[in-house]
């Protein structure tokens, strides 16, 4: 459906709001809104007349300044981006025809001179560096056509090289642009400190001045100053810096970090969105882990290459004392085709991974998914389901079970992990509500959360935590009631003031899709599919059993993942972690790639180098396709770019190409090699 909207002149800032609103309406697919002519296109998943009276109900009550409006806009949209680029290729296509047909000799060979000497001056500076580089072969080319008279060729290969510029420039800094975007739009929560209580409130909720608390494990999600607590901040995403960093009342923090150790409430100084689009693009335009270890072996390869176009241009012109056949070494090069598709791939498959609920911290780390064989799975929240569900409560001495699930709830709920997750969906099911009945909450890693209820110590978490390690009872007598819990239920045992008063049945079924992904990724080349789980041995053999696993390993803890994985790189094999929790981190380390699950902790999502969205594991097949697939495309590029452009040299050494179509053909090249990268890398179907 085309809309035309009733206005005369339409800003770029007005065809984002109009844009952003027809897409959050319900039945709305695609909407493309175009400022020039004030029209909207608009694309329905179902082209019912309900769907599109709907839409028309709504562009009636539509506001440019609506607040709630004004709030689905992102920070940066890429239409200024995309504007400004088209008009200055314009600009620059137009310029040119206008002095190819009016601009007299003279001045045409004036202005040439006046336009070389950026060039050159480029050129002398890699001379003077000591350094053979592409800009010194432009240098060359552009000064040896000047010296036979050639002003022509000179001009054409100027105005080519500043297109090329151009056009390479808009095309990394849209893809950046388009992945920076779809990093920027995750959303979390954080708690909120009131005056006699903690809110759970959606991050774009909090506001300057607002009071929040964080805890070991959390991401800081905002930019402010500790106004009470201590903690240690891992702030290695935003300074770079190895060890943790000590903050206490009055010190900043940064959004982005990781409290490692201890409790703060935070004073909000910059609100959700405030610069964070910035931040994400810095991020990834300086980012080393954006360059793979093939990225790098190509970029080296095509600044080694330069001399050779130097040598071979000296020698020609020694064999047939011909300047323009030796300038064919001049007018082309293999590094600009390399130094723009390379980096575009991986843009471009970090992007398409985006679109799949897949989020690559850097190309390198989708390199090693790809050369990878060997892959190590938690197995609660990632090859169960990522919200296993409680079934029951089994209360003792005479507890109330609703009781017992509304403490247990009240403390998991500052932990997210799937089990954690449970007890908490469990209680609102219920509808126990609760306020905050307890002292600070410690997280035991591995094991379970300790606080105080009324001066009474609370423990939960498994049975090695509460049973062994905390040496609670079990009330006399009672012992057949956990006796007769199903095996298959997951545990969670809740004691206080050292007796056991309740245990909760967890029901965490595996994933429907679990036994299929790890056949695929059998399939796809990796050789060894691992298990390695807290659980007992008899919970883990029939997953194992289940799943066609090649090793499993039962009731490890945290630093038995990190060790495998050691064993594994001294057997020289590159090893992937999948995990959801707290637990994993130390593996999501020490792996070649670690890949969260997004629904799991947020310090697992922050270490790991790809989340991946819970709703499905057969995205890890998705990711193992594409790492591949973009290994494929670059090798790819490569090939091309070093057989076109070797072509061409030959085609100009043996004079059937002059030096401006030689300069004009490269740069098309380099041009298709780069927009050729910036498409998709697999078919819908196959993902």
């Amino acid at each position: 459906m085309r809309i035309k909207l009733p206005q005369c002149r339409m800003s770029l800032r007005e065809a984002d709001i109009v844009e952003y609103y027809i897409r959050s309406l319900e039945g709305v697919k695609d909407v493309k809104v175009y400022d020039r002519t004030q029209d909207a296109i608009v694309t329905f998943t179902d082209s019912s007349k309900k769907n599109k009276k709907a839409m028309l109900d709504a562009l009636l009550k539509f506001d440019y300044e609506d607040e709630e409006i004004l709030a689905l806009v992102p920070e940066e949209t890429g239409r200024a981006l995309n504007r400004q680029f088209e008009e200055k290729i314009i600009f620059m296509l137009a310029g040119r025809v206008l002095r190819r047909l009016f601009l007299p000799a003279p001045l045409h060979t004036i202005r040439c001179v006046i336009r070389s000497i950026p060039f050159i001056w480029q050129g002398l500076k890699c001379l003077f560096k000591g350094k053979m580089e592409v800009s010194l072969l432009d240098a060359t080319a552009i000064l040896a056509s000047m010296i036979r008279g050639d002003f022509k060729t000179a001009a054409s290969v100027m105005f080519l090289l500043k297109l090329g510029e151009t056009l390479e420039d808009f095309t990394r800094k849209k893809s950046i642009g388009d992945l920076a975007r779809s990093m920027a739009l995750n959303v979390d929560k954080v708690w909120v400190k009131t005056d006699s209580t903690e809110v759970l409130t959606p991050v774009d909720k909090v506001h300057v001045g607002d009071k929040i608390i964080v805890r070991d494990s959390n991401i800081i999600p905002l930019d402010g100053v500790v106004v009470s607590g201590e903690m240690t901040v891992n702030q290695a995403t935003m300074t770079g810096e190895a060890e943790p960093v000590p903050k206490s009342a009055g010190i900043s923090v940064f959004a982005g970090t990781v409290v490692e150790e201890g409790e703060c409430v935070i004073e909000v100084t910059k609100e959700s969105g405030s610069g964070r689009y910035d931040q994400i693009v810095k991020m990834i335009d300086e980012s080393e882990k954006l360059k793979s270890n093939t990225e790098a072996k190509a970029y080296m390869l095509a600044d080694n290459l330069v001399p050779y176009s130097f040598a071979g241009a000296a020698l020609t012109f020694l064999l047939t004392r011909n300047v323009v056949k030796s300038l064919a070494f001049m007018m082309v090069d293999y590094s600009c085709a390399m130094k723009l598709s390379m980096p575009l791939a991986v843009l471009s498959a970090i992007r398409e991974a985006r679109e799949d609920n897949i989020s690559v911290k850097g190309g390198k780390f989708m390199e090693a998914v790809a050369e990878a064989d060997t892959i190590v799975f938690d197995k609660t929240g990632t090859l169960t389901h990522a919200t296993p569900t409680l079934v029951d409560v089994v209360a003792f001495s005479g507890k109330d079970p609703d009781e017992m699930l509304r403490i247990a709830a009240c403390l998991e709920e500052h932990y997210p992990h799937s089990v954690a997750n449970a007890v908490v969906n469990g209680a609102l099911k219920k509808n126990l509500t609760h306020d905050e009945l307890h002292s600070k909450v410690q997280y035991v890693v591995a094991h379970g959360v300790s606080s105080f209820i009324d001066g009474e110590k609370v423990v939960i978490g498994s049975y090695h935590f509460v049973i062994e390690d905390e040496k609670c009872e079990i009330p006399a007598g009672e012992e057949e009631k956990l006796e007769k819990i199903k095996p298959e239920y997951s545990r969670l045992f809740l004691a206080i003031g050292g007796k056991l008063v309740a245990v909760l049945c967890i029901f965490d079924p595996l994933r429907e899709e679990a036994r299929e992904v790890v056949d695929k990724l059998h399939e796809l080349g990796i050789k060894k599919v691992v298990m390695m789980t807290g659980d007992n041995r008899k919970t883990a053999k029939g997953v194992a059993k289940k799943l066609n696993l090649d090793e499993y390993y039962a009731e490890v803890l945290p630093e038995d993942k990190a060790d495998f994985i050691r064993n594994e790189h001294l057997a020289g094999r590159k090893v992937i972690m999948v995990g959801d929790g707290v637990n994993d981190t130390p593996a999501l380390s020490e792996a070649d790639v670690g890949i969260a699950i997004s629904d799991g902790a947020a310090i697992a999502r922050e270490i790991a180098d790809i989340t991946v969205s819970s709703a499905n594991l057969n995205r890890l097949v998705t990711l193992r396709k594409l790492s591949m697939a973009l290994m494929d495309r670059i090798h790819g590029n490569y090939r091309f770019i070093i057989g076109f452009n070797s072509l061409l040299i030959a085609l100009g050494v043996g004079g059937v190409l002059n030096p401006a179509s030689s300069a004009l053909l490269h740069n098309g090249s380099t041009i298709y090699t780069g927009i050729k990268s910036t498409t998709n890398l697999l078919p819908k179907n196959d993902k």
